[in-house]
């Protein structure tokens, strides 16, 4: 049998003409195409970490400050240690006790170190936080090295300071001067405090005049005016002068003047005042 199979076609149609003042549609296509292939090549992964990090940095002060401000108290007290001897223990925790009642966190440290470093006797004050509500205060005081003209105390790093209980640093070499030249003073002293005592005698004090004339006061009493030139000469001149001469009559020596180029001349005790000093 035959069979005949019939297809039927679908035309197709045809481009429809042009309109006239159309534009094709290509170019934005492409436009399109490399801008989604841009995109497509860009590290989505790494974008959005980086924006997650620097979210979370700002967001870190803001967190640290919500959780301060949860915990934050009120100071409760002020606790003062260190070796003292000028400063009194109670009147330093009255002085920082301003601090006492203001924010544990939120108070500056340095507010305190500063007020408490301007009293006389303080060298140093280092300030530091105790949780839950309490500061701690470590005092370090100056070390006097020496009374300083009438009402001063010189420190070992030639720092005047004028506290209102000099007194108090006990029995300690005096000396004078311009405050302008103290450091010269202190070196001078130092020098000859070192010659004594390796001639086994004592230092007791060493004064500058305005007009530059050197004063050396041993521990035994004894004055000995040294003048404004060849100071050190006249020194060494000195303490062989004593040795050999004078050391045996000691108790009986008030002066020497040594601002000679030969010799010395020595001031006698009155002759009461040297028996009592020898009895």
């Amino acid at each position: 049998m035959l069979e005949r199979l019939l297809i039927r076609s679908r035309a197709v149609p045809s481009d429809p003409p042009r309109r006239k003042g159309a534009t094709s549609l290509g170019p934005e296509r492409d436009r399109f195409g490399l801008l989604k292939a841009v995109l497509a090549s860009a590290p989505w992964g790494q974008v959005m970490m980086g924006a997650l990090i620097v979210l979370l940095a700002a967001m870190v002060p803001w967190g640290t400050s919500q959780v301060l401000s949860a915990m934050d108290r009120q100071v409760m007290g002020i606790d003062v240690t260190g070796t003292l001897v000028g400063e009194n223990r109670t009147d330093l925790e009255r002085s920082a006790g301003k601090w006492i009642g203001r924010s544990f966190f939120a108070t500056d440290l340095s507010d305190i170190k500063d007020s408490l470093e301007q009293r006389p006797w303080v060298e140093s004050a280092a300030v530091k936080r105790v949780w839950p509500d309490r500061l701690q205060v470590e005092v370090r005081e100056k070390k006097p090295l020496a009374y300083w003209n009438s009402d001063q105390l010189v420190s070992r790093n030639g720092e005047l300071f004028t506290p209102g209980n000099p007194e108090v640093a006990g029995k300690l070499p005096r000396l004078a001067g311009p405050d302008e030249r103290v450091k010269e003073v202190i070196s001078m002293a130092r020098g000859m405090a070192d010659t004594l005592s390796g001639h086994n005698l004592g230092f007791a004090g060493l004064t500058l005049e305005q007009r530059g004339a050197w004063t050396l006061t041993m521990a035994n009493g004894i004055e000995v005016v040294l003048g404004r030139d060849q100071v050190e000469e006249r020194f060494e001149r000195f303490i062989t002068v004593y040795q050999e001469r004078l050391a045996a009559r000691a108790d009986e020596v008030s002066r020497v003047d040594a601002r000679y180029s030969n010799g010395v001349a020595v001031q006698w005790k009155p002759v009461e005042t040297a028996s009592r000093s020898k009895s």
